[in-house]
């Protein structure tokens, strides 16, 4: 009973190598994420790591203590199997978060999708580097140049804002200095009026 157990197990593993379940993934028509078919590869290599370590030749490890308790030797198997394959995942779900694997391949997958509508070549290398770093630098500075020069177009609008507020600024001072001294001019001469009225009643008749 333990023998067609083993037995199952690694002829099950074997039913679908890597070839076989990359031919029914990759229908014509459809396209396979890469996480999808990296999770396959794994996926695969557990099945032929379980196949290789089947049940049989577990036991040909351990006959006698396969003879002595066969059922005890199958469950050692079986948590053994499981671990492993468990310790693996583990190991692999490590490396895909550790290094971002998954965004890292999804974003491959769009850049190839966008290709796809591209109906310009591909850049290839001319076999001149100084070409070659003209043909990738100098847009690029082109490119920073026009932003600089919309930035400093911008800067000096918004400094000739702010110049016509201060001279706006200065302006009101000016007309508000005026006002003050047309103001302190009028009490002066309010004052003096004033004045000569008390003197002017205060003349002994």
């Amino acid at each position: 009973m333990a023998e067609a157990s083993g037995v199952n197990v690694g002829s099950g593993c074997e039913e679908k190598g890597p070839e076989e379940l990359s031919q029914q993934s990759a229908r014509p028509g459809t396209t396979i994420s890469r996480v999808k078919l990296f999770d396959t590869m794994v996926d695969t290599f557990i099945q032929k790591l379980v196949a290789a370590g089947s049940y049989q030749r577990f036991t040909d490890c351990y006959k006698c203590f396969y003879q002595l308790q066969p059922e005890m030797t199958q469950r050692i198997y079986d948590k053994f199997v499981t671990q492993l394959q468990t310790s693996i995942q583990e190991e692999i779900s490590e490396i895909k978060a550790e290094g971002n694997l998954e965004a890292v391949l999804n974003a491959l997958d769009a850049i190839v999708e966008e290709s796809k509508d591209c109906k310009e070549p591909a850049w290839r290398p001319s076999g001149i580097p100084e070409k070659d770093l003209r043909g990738t630098v100098v847009p690029y500075f082109l490119q920073q140049r026009d932003a600089l020069q919309r930035r400093v177009q911008k800067q000096e609008a918004e400094n000739r804002q702010l110049a016509d507020a201060v001279l706006a600024g200065r302006r009101q001072v000016e007309e508000l200095q005026l006002q003050g001294q047309a103001r302190q001019q009028a009490w002066k001469a309010l004052h003096r009026e004033q004045k000569e009225l008390v003197a002017v009643l205060r003349e002994p008749e």
